[in-house]
């Protein structure tokens, strides 16, 4: 039955590059299994790789290859496993991939001017492969999802390291609690009234783009005359998402606020679940007055924490407007290593305001409030606490066990795909375009093809 297969699928495949020869639009690069990888959506993904500011390298091409038959490959294993991913899931990384090019180019209409063609048929292009790419991902993580390694296989693991075993930099563990100054509604009333009489300006019969270019404080949008291009509903917050979907083309909203200032949006556009808008975007500036209030309530928590009327963790919840480490004890993470959700951070990655403050702390201590400048231009007041210090030194088994683990555990998953791998390609039909002999990430394809 197996031989049957395998010679229906290469006729299948003599079929389809006889076609593509005398078609030379395009032509299948690869065949695995019943799937097909076309020319035209591997020189897709090499589109992508150049618009992303990289430069023109053919060997990319084999890459982009590698990592598609691996995605063919698993894409097989989860039709016969059942394994499928929501088509809202689709659209969600779709919508997040188009935004994210859109940012890059510089708006919609650039997108578009580089890719010759609109952003929708652009999103209905590259949906199967997105689609493809996330039942992939979904499959590898069943193959993986119950590996674990004892304490024995991390202590053999640690042990094959030999002459390799890593050393760390000063490591520390660092707690925060960041307060943001609040305006009072007189306070926020003139910012206000500048928007709003910006907003008149355009109901008058001005231009809003211009008035963007010129007012808008949205660095995101304001030199493109506001315009955001076409959004879907999870494109924004919610206030902004509320009025977008709420006017018809040519409408104008009235002032709202969201957590980045006030607004007003004109919507340019409908189509089915998207629309075209602009915006207008003035952001409140901190006062003298906000921030001696801030000082003052930063001086109670500090009294509060010092005095054992409350503890650091209970400090940061209540208090803490930093959404990521308020509800973690007001801890940061390693922003290299979130996924573990690792406390412990090397000196040298830290934030060097943090440092200053934190170097000359002793290990329990709690800095007093001090004045700061986040990244996005805001000052507040910030607590800190320096819970632990660990010294540069050679990588050992009672200082730094979690990291040994999670190191043996990625090297126990990488053995298991490896292993899944090889045993799929000697059981699966897989045919390769000549065009592509000289890759050598492809070998151990077409070694493992040669000996069937």
């Amino acid at each position: 039955m197996k031989k049957v297969f395998l010679v229906a699928t290469a006729l299948i495949c003599l079929f389809l590059n006889s076609f593509a020869q005398k078609h030379t639009v395009d032509k299948v690069a690869a065949v695995v299994g019943n799937n097909i990888i076309l020319l035209s959506d591997l020189n897709q993904q090499y589109t992508q790789y150049l618009y992303q500011g990289n430069q023109p390298n053919n060997d990319i091409k084999c890459k982009i290859l590698q990592q598609t038959l691996t995605q063919k490959l698993l894409k097989q294993q989860a039709e016969i496993d059942s394994v499928m991913v929501e088509d809202g899931a689709v659209d969600d990384e779709v919508n997040k991939r188009m935004r994210y090019s859109m940012q890059r180019a510089g708006g919609q209409e650039r997108l578009e001017q580089f890719l010759n063609k609109s952003v929708l048929q652009y999103k209905d292009e590259i949906r199967p492969s997105v689609k493809d790419e996330l039942i992939a991902q979904k499959m590898q993580q069943k193959i993986t999802e119950n590996i674990n390694v004892t304490p024995m296989e991390v202590e053999k693991y640690f042990k094959s390291l030999g002459d390799s075993i890593p050393e760390f930099n000063t490591e520390v563990e660092v707690g925060e609690v960041i307060l943001n100054p609040q305006l009072t509604r007189a306070e926020k009333q003139k910012f206000r009234d500048k928007i709003e009489a910006l907003r008149l300006r355009v109901k008058s019969g001005e231009d809003m783009g211009v008035l963007a270019k010129t007012y808008s404080e949205d660095p995101g949008s304001a030199a493109d005359g506001g315009d955001y291009g076409f959004i879907d509903r999870n494109t924004m917050v919610k206030e902004f998402t509320a009025w977008a979907f709420k006017l018809k083309a040519g409408e104008i909203s009235p002032v709202f606020e969201t957590d980045y200032g006030f607004h007003f949006l004109q919507v340019l556009e409908r189509r089915g679940e998207q629309v075209h808008v602009r915006h207008i975007l003035i952001m409140p500036k901190t006062t003298p007055e906000s921030l001696t209030r801030l000082k003052l309530h930063a001086d109670s928590i500090y009294n509060n924490i010092i005095g054992k009327k409350l503890s650091f963790a209970a400090a940061a919840n209540l208090y803490s407007d930093n959404k990521e480490s308020k509800y973690n004890g007001g801890m940061m993470l390693n922003a290299e290593n979130v996924q573990a959700r690792s406390t412990f951070i090397p000196v040298d990655k830290l934030d060097p305001s943090v440092f200053l403050v934190i170097d000359s702390m002793k290990i329990g201590g709690i800095s007093k409030p001090n004045l700061f400048t986040a990244a996005d231009g805001k000052q507040g007041y910030r607590i800190l606490y320096l819970k632990s210090k660990i010294p540069p030194h050679k990588a050992n088994l009672a200082q730094d066990f979690p990291k040994i683990r999670d190191a043996a555990q990625s090297d126990k998953i990488n053995r298991t795909l490896s292993e899944w791998f090889q045993k799929r390609r000697e059981s699966t039909y897989i045919k390769i375009d000549d065009e592509f002999n000289t890759c050598d990430e492809l070998k151990i394809w077409t070694k493992t093809t040669a000996a069937k």
